[in-house]
């Protein structure tokens, strides 16, 4: 690719840059080597340049606003998957732990799908499956259901009937930048990773693996057109079951 910029041509690229953080104060712990060690706190202001300036004992009010800020941070890691009501009945497994994991389903419902451009299929609406979603921080799972009913540990699960999801159900989110808050909510957390899902392109079969009984682009094409219920006769099962899936 030509590059038109001179040599000497200074190019400002901070934006590209994430957050920037710029240090403002910092704590210096003094600790006597006695038995009965004594500590002391010092609070240094930073100047423009980083460095640390303005020295003296911490105060009272300085340690209050330390300790503000501590109990904030420490209420968002709590508040991580926490329901904002009354869980939904599609909720069927909760693990809040750091990466956190939940399982839920979502029934049969018209959603817009999107498709890279030489699979020639055209973005719109379509009516898909019922589905089961297993998904923590940062991976995805993704099977479907034969009915809208609530699964049970041992209902058949079938191969979700779309491109980028491998055979074991892993979905590939490709150059999607997954990010799930630490502070998410149980329903932040699971419509982020549906919104996340249905709004990246659909782009190819995941090693071949075709997971439904027919043509995977014929079948979209038609159910953009047609705007049909999803025929359930061409899942395919994995021969899988949730119970198998949480344990």
């Amino acid at each position: 690719m030509k590059n038109d910029k001179t040599e000497n041509e200074i190019i400002d690229i901070t934006n590209n840059f994430g957050t920037l953080y710029h240090p403002k104060s910092a704590l210096v712990f003094y600790q006597t080597e006695s038995p009965n060690s004594e500590t002391y706190v010092e609070f240094f202001d930073m100047d423009k340049c980083g460095n640390p300036v303005n020295a003296h004992p911490l105060t009272v009010r300085e340690a209050q606003r330390l300790s503000k800020t501590l109990n904030i941070q420490n209420k968002k890691d709590k508040d991580f998957l926490k329901p904002k009501g009354i869980i939904s009945q599609n909720i069927l497994h909760i693990n809040s732990s750091e990466n956190g994991k939940v399982v839920w389903f979502t029934q049969a419902q018209d959603r817009d799908l999107f498709f890279v451009k030489n699979l020639n299929i055209p973005n719109g609406k379509s009516n898909v499956p019922s589905l089961l979603w297993i998904a923590n921080k940062q991976n995805l799972k993704i099977f479907a259901l034969e009915t809208d009913e609530r699964p049970e540990e041992n209902t058949p699960l079938f191969h979700a009937p779309f491109f980028n999801v491998y055979e074991n159900g892993n979905v590939c989110m490709g150059t999607v930048d997954v990010k799930i808050k630490n502070s998410a909510s149980l329903e932040e957390f699971t419509e982020s990773w549906e919104h996340y899902f249905f709004n990246s392109y659909f782009s190819h079969l995941m090693h071949n693996h075709n997971p439904i009984k027919e043509n995977c682009v014929n079948l979209w094409k038609n159910q953009i057109e047609t705007k049909e219920i999803f025929p359930k006769e061409i899942l395919v099962k994995n021969n899988r079951t949730l119970k198998e899936l949480l344990q």
